[in-house]
Order: structure tokens, then sequence, then C-alpha cells
């Protein structure tokens, strides 16, 4: 099957810094796709340089097998939720949701924005004006804008970045039931780990304008390809060469049994985080590590002698090292 969305050796510079550095990637149709990396790490560029806002120095994007690369933005069949919506101000919900389709001259523009309203839940909202609406509504209103010009792939540029942290969990949930209820492409741009976890079907890790690894969630995660990608998807305790995540990481005050391997620590602290403890320990070499504690079970106080232990099945390898 063609992908919805294919990127060959895509590449952008800047004088003095390379933004995206011959990236290739093919998102299948319907998928929930994520670029994940730290800020300036090229995952805006490379959304810019689909949405033809950006014009790369080489390199091919094709759309549903066509070539776009020479297309204006106007002409390629993607749409873009910016980080701060870009809503017109001087428009209401139902002026923002409709402004696109009466660009194109389109049929029927009532009906598509009423289903619209309906579909991201913004009914009885449609005449207020974006500074009456609140965070999630102005989300849900620039999505809208989007979504109703039946884009075959919408690009989001860190769209739950603007809100605060409960609303930001909500909407995750939201968007994801969303795109599986619209059945379009999404590829989400995002720095925060969790995001992409929660949301994607596949996920590609950007660093220094390069891919270092695509897969599953639970992939890149748990099958790491090199030490960037370990650290940057989450905790990583790194003990004589070997990574092990903290949920992955015990303590005890006795030597456990069994196919792992122990170190001597001394305690330094202990964080409550709710359902569990983070306790931080010292080995007997200096190198601090952090286990995760279940909250029923012991605690243990600043200055204890104890082991810390993990499975050899739960150290993390590396294919490659990262550059």
């Amino acid at each position: 099957m063609v992908p919805v969305l294919e990127l060959r050796g895509l590449s952008k510079r800047y004088p003095g810094h390379t933004a995206v550095d011959g990236i290739s990637l093919s998102i299948p149709r319907g998928a929930f796709y994520s670029l994940l990396g730290p800020s300036g790490c090229g995952k805006t560029t490379t959304l810019r340089l689909i949405a033809g806002l950006e014009a790369p120095d080489s390199g091919e994007i094709y759309l549903n097998g066509e070539s776009i690369s020479h297309l204006r933005p106007y002409e390629r069949n993607v749409n873009t939720v910016f980080q701060n919506y870009a809503l017109f101000p001087h428009l209401t919900v139902e002026g923002n949701i409709g402004f696109g389709l009466r660009h194109k001259r389109s049929d029927d523009i009532g009906r598509r924005v009423r289903e619209t309203l309906q579909l991201v839940q913004l009914e009885g909202k449609e005449n207020r004006y974006p500074s009456e609406l609140s965070g999630g509504e102005r989300q849900r209103a620039a999505l809208a804008r989007s979504l109703v010009l039946e884009p075959a792939v919408l690009l989001l540029d860190e769209p739950l970045a603007a809100l605060d942290q409960k609303l930001r969990k909500q909407m995750r949930a939201e968007l994801k039931s969303l795109q599986r209820r619209v059945d379009i492409t999404f590829l989400f741009v995002t720095h925060d780990q969790e995001e992409a976890l929660s949301l994607s079907d596949c996920i590609a890790v950007m660093n220094q304008g390069r891919i270092e690894q695509i897969g599953a969630p639970q992939e890149v995660y748990l099958r790491p390809r090199t030490r960037f990608v370990a650290g940057f998807l989450g905790a990583v305790n790194w003990i004589n060469g070997a990574g092990v995540r903290p949920e992955t990481t015990h303590i005890s005050r006795v030597i456990p049994e069994g196919d792992v391997r122990v170190c001597p620590a001394t305690v330094e602290s202990s964080v409550f985080l709710g359902n569990c403890f983070h306790v931080e320990a010292r080995l007997a070499t200096g190198i601090p590590v952090i286990a995760e504690v279940p909250r029923h079970d012991d605690t243990y106080e600043s200055g204890e002698s104890v082991h810390v232990w993990w499975r050899t099945s739960d150290e993390l390898t590396f294919e490659h090292e990262s550059e």
C-alpha cells in the first residue's frame, strides 16, 4: 500500500546550522504518527517543510505517491494546527471553521461546519469569539478549522503545550479518540515523551536534525537503539555501562537471589510521588541511582545501607551509539 506521506532524504540548512539532515519517513494512512525530540532537533522544521512553509535544500516530499515539493502551501492537501492555534480573533468559532471552505468556494458549508462543531464538541459555542473560549475550546476550534477541509494529513505542532497539566491529559484522550473517528492521518510534533508514548501508533525520535529511531511506543521505550533515545524517552540509571530504568531498579536490605546484578549502596533520600516512592541512593562506586519503590513496600531512611539490584533481562542494550 502506498504511504499517505513519504519523506525521502529531506534536508534543510540555514547559515551555520543544519536543521534537518537527510531524513526519510514513510507514514501509513490513518496512523497517529509522532515526531519526538528536544527543542532544536528539527521536528518543527520538518513539519514546516511538509506544509510548504519552508523549502527543502534537498530531498522530496510525496503525498499519496505524488511529489508535492513544488506545490505552494495552499495547493497541498495538508493542514496545520499551530501551538498558538492561530485563530482569527475577529471571527466567531463558526467563522473560523468555515473560513477555509469559503475560500475554496465549497458546497454546503453550513452543514459541514455544523457536523464538525459536533465532532469537536463545540455545539452552542459557534457564535463565540476566540477570546471568549477556554484553552481547550480554542484548541478544539483550531482542530475543527483544519478537519473540516478533510486533509490527507493533519500536521500538529505541539498543540497541547499551551494547556495546563490537567487539561493536557484530558485533551490527549480527546485527540486520540478524535483521530480514530475521523480516520485522518495525524503527524504530531512534541518534545513530551509521555504525550508521544500515550498517543502514537508510531514514533520517530529526532536528534540534531536526524532520526535516531522509528518504532511503536513500546519498542522505542523498551528497546532503544541508542543512549540518546533511552535517555530522552525516560529516566535511566547508568551503572557500569548498563542502562536500567528506575521502575526495574530495586532496593532491598538483603542480597537477592537469582539472575540479578547487585551493588551495595547508601540511601540518600526518598521522594513520595503518590503511587510510589523514588528512592535516591549512591553506589559504593559513587554512581547515583534512582529506584521506584511501591508505596506499600518498606520505607528507606537516609544513610541506610542497602543493596541495589536489577534483573539482567531488564538491562537496556544498544544497537548503535549516538554520535
